[in-house]
């Protein structure tokens, strides 16, 4: 039998990027503030003892090093109470995706 961590492991397709990024998000029950600690192109983790509902549609914006933002739509996959939620990104222009492409690209690469 494998535990939780080994079947969320398995089923990621992209590489994880270690971060530290403030973002705010917005769903149904208001809006909020975390901090993104790891991240793909398909999705991340935001710390946040706010609460959520699985499949519940997320509008995020990231705080990027340089003061600009990346503004993404996801779903959320599961959350872990008082502690967080995993998204998993699901729209975005070409001018987010390259910026999120070039945040990853850093991130991997340290």
């Amino acid at each position: 039998m494998t535990d939780e961590g080994e079947i969320m492991e398995d089923r990621r397709k992209a590489g994880r990027a270690k971060l530290n990024l403030e973002a705010r998000w917005e769903g149904v029950l208001g809006r909020f503030e975390g901090i993104i600690v790891d991240s793909s192109r398909n999705g991340c983790f935001l710390l946040t003892s706010d609460k959520v509902q699985p499949s519940e549609l997320i509008r995020l914006e990231i705080r990027l090093p340089d003061d600009g933002q990346i503004y993404l739509w996801a779903e959320v996959v599961y959350q872990i109470s008082e502690m967080g939620f995993a998204l998993r990104f699901t729209g975005s222009g070409a001018e987010e995706e390259a910026a999120l492409e070039e945040l990853l690209s850093h991130g991997l690469g340290q």
